[in-house]
């Protein structure tokens, strides 16, 4: 009776443990779901912005959305 108890004990941990395991997967899911979503939304602005016309009547193509900050961040590499 001992040893079912204490796998009954060790069942319930695991599934504890699962459980909050998906629960931080889903947390890391979301949060980079809402990162893309604000960088679509800064890339849609700017190019909004930056669509206006020329003088000629000519419409400007629109620029790229700036570099997310890793992107900026590396150098190059030394030969």
């Amino acid at each position: 009776m001992f040893e079912y108890e204490l796998h009954r004990i060790r069942s319930a941990e695991l599934r504890r443990q699962a459980e909050d395991a998906r629960l931080a997967r889903e947390a890391v899911r979301s949060r980079r779901a809402a990162r893309r979503e604000a960088r679509a939304a800064r890339a849609a602005r700017a190019a909004g912005a930056a669509g206006h016309t020329t003088a000629t009547g000519g419409a400007v193509a629109a620029q790229e959305a700036p570099a997310d900050r890793r992107d900026r961040r590396r150098l190059p590499r030394a030969a």
